[in-house]
């Protein structure tokens, strides 16, 4: 049969996409990425003058030979690892990284990560300048200079939390670099700021150049993050400090005596884990103490992650590291930075709140937050058209979250505009409703977020409620044709009960990855916090936002995880000899689990008590840290027999023993036995009728109080187990001296959801306190 002339189409086109699909598939074959490779050290031959050099000719000896495969005739190598990892990070076709890995002295391969950013009440709020008091840190801490290394999205050196005024020199054991750039020179250090870096190398490898027409290539922060977070850590006080006349006083950050080094990781694409840890490695070289290290990038197991690989090697070289738990909660298991090295730290709110109150057409007051202070006024002598353009329904309508495009300007003119939380920033909401012409925005909670109020510094008048609140206005608007309302804001206010809370969006255990180890550490404030700012962006972040302000108010972990970051610093100050886990367990076992109602902490996003997976051993307490009468001291070889209990291959757990040549001494029974300050007993039951066999858990305590100290331990009830603590009294003669003892768990009754309790040791002057946590695995089916 002849062929018509669509049937001559149609042949075409089926060669035409066989033909692009095959040129797909081969460009493909040779598309490169990003690859971490890391290096047995002590395996280079005698042949290599350095390992650079061995390193590189590892790299070229898997590398395709095909025209195709290197046609751009590009450098491969972009990073070198000498520190707290050894090795390189290099661009590498997917058929290269597999012949790489492949070979002997090659421990482990990850392939580059995404990772993202979490995003002057407090001081006062957590003790460290009551008005009786002198400042801690005026006193003489010679030759204890502290350095805090912040891997951020830079710093905005200009600011006046960067001041160095009566600071000393800074510390010969420093060997940091302040590296130039656009719009950052040498001189924006200082004694204060005493260190500046970028990596960028990964970030342009994925994402593309740099636009430098867009944001600086420079330790210059262009979003605000970074210089918040560092202020917060070591901020130098700043009178009179405030967000447009909100949170007015003297921000200060936790260790205003100690020094900041910026690392700039972060940047408008996101933050690469082949940045961050060359960050790292080099903070670990240039000599500083503490990481803060505010973002994150999920779960994967200890030894496919390459920033708590990077972390352990930091620890070996005895830095503390201070990461953010996530911004994933309240559902449960959502935690990252998990490892039992890193204090992996939550969010909580203050004492303070930013109140605006919604008056409505039939009278009725709600109460909510804002950060709003703008020529846009609305009149409290006057009622404005409400809308709410959702349903009842629970079908989700774009509408309803006032999403980009969504609203109908003849719709919402010269009302005030309900919009659902979700999809989209809360600040860009506000945006769009007054693009589209509203003259007011009432954001309203969800279910996931539930009474929990964040304060934003919105572009028009604005306010945050709750849930209920939330769904009792949008009743009202859906039943009324002539719904109003007007908003109010009412400034500062202090004393608010309770507090602290345990905020909603803090992500929470468990750690699925080993039950044994509660997770997160503990909380520290993270809602509405006041700290330094960049000047090249508006507190809203928006891009239209055209004001500019010093100071910002923030909400996240990235704001908890700096304050931790600044009392490890502190202690530090105070400890020099303190290893990264002794201040670890000073800041845990100090921590309170009770509000300024003499209640257990609340979670916000239930309204009922928190558990250790939601605040985990507590609330941070610096003043408690500082002399915490016993410490769960455990050595970088005691985290690597950890590591040995967690089934991992050996070529695995070289992942970890690379820098001291560590071997498994299998010193731990299991990875419960960990001398770690919480304590996670987990009860495996071998068939639904028998009862687990009883769990005994080791932990050795240091005196780091007085010599003679006699401490009696005191354990809370358990309704599925007994608990047995052997000995009961610990008798110190010494200091520094240590003493160890065992904690039985006998099963008795199965319980079907995790118990809650706590052991403390007490001398009567000190409470050393450690959270429990019993749970029940089922039996296999």
């Amino acid at each position: 049969m002849a062929k018509t002339p669509m049937g001559n189409m149609d042949c075409f086109l089926t060669s035409y996409f066989l033909f692009f699909t095959m040129l797909f598939s081969a460009n493909a074959q040779f598309a490169k990425n990003t690859y971490l490779i890391q290096m047995e050290k002590s395996a280079m031959p005698k042949a290599f003058p350095n390992h650079l050099e061995w390193y590189s000719s590892k790299v070229k000896s898997v590398l395709s030979t095909s025209p195709e495969a290197d046609m751009d005739n590009e450098e491969r190598i972009i990073y070198t690892y000498q520190n707290a990892f050894h090795g390189v990070a290099a661009k590498l076709t997917k058929g290269e990284a597999d012949k790489l890995e492949a070979e002997e002295s090659v421990v482990a391969i990850f392939p580059d990560k995404k990772y993202e950013l979490h995003t002057t009440r407090s001081p006062t709020f957590l003790g460290l300048e009551p008005a009786t008091a002198p400042n801690m840190w005026s006193e003489k801490l010679a030759g204890h200079d502290v350095i805090v290394g912040v891997l951020d999205t830079g710093i905005w050196p200009e600011s006046e939390s960067f001041k160095d005024v009566s600071m000393g020199p800074v510390s010969t054991h420093w060997k940091g670099a302040c590296e130039i750039g656009t719009g950052f020179t040498k001189s924006h250090c200082n004694k204060k700021v005493v260190g500046a870096r970028v990596f960028y190398h990964g970030y342009e490898a994925a994402v593309g150049k740099i636009n430098e027409q867009k944001e600086y290539k420079s330790p210059r922060d262009q979003d605000g993050h970074g210089t918040h977070t560092a202020a917060t850590v070591g901020g130098s006080p700043v009178l009179g400090a405030n967000l447009l006349g909100y949170a007015n006083g003297t921000a200060r950050g936790m260790a205003p005596g100690a020094r900041i080094a910026a690392y700039k990781v972060c940047w408008i694409g996101g933050c690469f884990s082949s940045d961050i840890v060359s960050a790292i490695d080099k903070a670990v070289a240039d000599g500083v103490n503490i990481l803060s290290i505010s973002l994150g990038g999920g779960i994967s197991s200890y030894y496919r992650d390459s920033l708590s690989v990077a972390a352990f090697g930091a620890m070996e070289r005895g830095v503390f590291i201070s990461c953010s738990a996530g911004n994933a909660g309240p559902d449960p298991a959502s935690l990252t930075n998990i490892s039992p090295w890193i204090t992996t730290v939550g969010a909580s709110t203050m004492d303070r709140d930013f109140p605006a109150v919604v008056k409505l057409g039939n009278g009725k007051i709600v109460t909510g937050v804002s950060l709003y202070k703008g020529r846009s006024v609305l009149s409290i002598e006057k009622q404005y058209p409400l809308v709410y353009l959702g349903s009842n329904s629970s079908r989700v309508d774009p509408r309803s979250m006032c999403l980009e495009g969504t609203l109908d300007p003849k719709v919402v003119s010269g009302k005030i505009v309900i919009c659902d939380r979700g999809l989209s920033p809360r600040v860009q909401k506000g945006h769009v409703v007054r693009s589209a012409g509203g003259v007011g925005m009432i954001l309203t909670n969800t279910e996931a977020n539930g009474e929990e109020l964040v304060a934003d510094c919105h572009l028009l008048p604005a306010v945050a409620i709750g849930e209920k609140e939330g769904n009792y206005l949008k009743t009202y608007v859906l039943s009324s044709q002539s719904a109003t309302a007007t908003i109010a804001f009412k400034g500062t206010r202090l004393g608010i009960r309770p507090s602290p809370v345990v905020a909603a969006f803090s992500s929470r255990g468990p750690n699925f990855l080993t039950l044994e180890i509660l997770k997160p550490d503990l909380v520290a404030p993270g809602v509405n916090i006041l700290a330094a700012w960049s000047e090249a962006i508006g507190p809203s972040g928006l891009k239209i936002d055209d004001r500019r302000e010093k100071f910002n108010i923030l909400s996240g972990t990235s704001m908890s995880c700096p304050h931790v970051s600044g009392i490890a610093a502190f202690l530090k100050a105070r400890h020099p000899e303190w290893s990264p886990a002794a201040i670890k367990s000073a800041l845990m076992t100090t921590a309170y689990v009770l509000d300024n109602t003499k209640k257990t902490l609340t979670d916000a996003s239930t309204a009922k008590p928190s558990t250790p997976y939601d605040h985990g051993a507590g609330h941070i307490d610096p003043i408690g840290a500082l002399d915490p009468g016993l410490v769960y001291d455990i050595e970088p070889q005691d985290y690597f027999e950890f590591l040995c209990t967690q089934n991992l291959t050996p070529s695995q757990l070289r992942v970890f023993a690379k820098y001291s040549n560590r071997s498994c001494a299998h010193s731990l029974a299991s990875p419960g036995d960990l001398n770690y300050p919480a304590i996670s007993s987990v009860f495996t039951q071998k068939s639904a009728t028998s009862l687990s066999s009883p769990v005994i858990v080791h932990r050795t305590v240091t005196n780091v109080g007085p010599p003679d100290s006699k401490y009696q331990v005191v354990v809370s009830p358990f309704e599925g187990a007994s608990v047995k603590v052997e000995p009961e009294t610990l008798n110190f003669t010494e200091h520094h001296q240590k003493l160890s003892y065992k904690i039985t768990f006998t099963p008795r009754v199965r319980q079907t959801s995790p118990e809650f309790g706590s052991l403390v040791w007490k001398d009567g002057l000190h409470t050393v306190r450690s959270p429990i946590v019993i749970t029940w695995l089922a039996p296999p089916m």
